[in-house]
């Protein structure tokens, strides 16, 4: 029987963390490497500055840390890794905050309040960086299970290529870097297989 389509290019998963207490890094670090593998790259712990959207429920002074994992993982598995960042992320609550259901009525996905982190997973591949959501935008697509991917940095010439949907805090240079790093190790990984 002959096959109407080619499976994808195996990509590498990464996750962003985000939290006051960068404490809770190295812990769900540890958890993280638990479900995906081990991790091969990490990023540095950066301020995070870039909008007051999770103020209100997390606090000021925020900081973010990327790991990224050294097994490559197939793209449509990245719904079901979101939905287990989602209740990682219930693991470490605010006991004074309680949270919201994860998908409320119109699209809207997340917590009200009451995370000490936030995760965002996503994965890379030669030519793109992809983010994923529980939150509906006209330029995100469905992937499944309630879940969204939007591409969030192209890759071309010799440097990523920022979108007008691109978050602030992805177009830094220090972003671009660290993402550009990861792309050549994926790039390494991919030619060994």
């Amino acid at each position: 029987m002959n096959k109407a389509y080619h499976d994808p290019l195996p990509v590498k998963l990464f996750a962003g963390m985000l939290s006051q207490e960068v404490s809770l890094f190295e812990i769900v670090t540890a958890e993280l490497r638990r479900l995906f593998g081990d991790i091969d790259m990490e990023s540095p712990v950066w301020s995070w500055e870039h909008t007051s959207y999770y103020e209100k429920e997390m606090g000021a002074g925020l900081k973010r840390k990327f790991v990224f994992f050294e097994k490559l993982i197939n793209p449509e598995m990245i719904p079901d890794i979101k939905l287990k960042t989602i209740e990682l992320e219930r693991q470490y609550l605010n006991e004074n905050n309680p949270p919201s259901p994860p998908f409320n009525k119109g699209g809207k996905g997340g917590f009200k309040g009451g995370r000490r982190i936030n995760l965002d997973p996503g994965y890379l591949d030669a030519a793109k960086v992809v983010l994923v959501s529980t939150k509906d935008f006209s330029h995100r697509i469905y992937l499944g299970k309630g879940i969204y991917g939007e591409v969030t940095l192209i890759y071309s010439g010799k440097n990523y290529r920022i979108l007008p949907f691109t978050y602030p805090d992805f177009r830094t240079p220090e972003y671009l870097d660290v993402f550009k790093k990861a792309r050549e190790l994926y790039k390494r990984q991919v030619k060994e297989r």
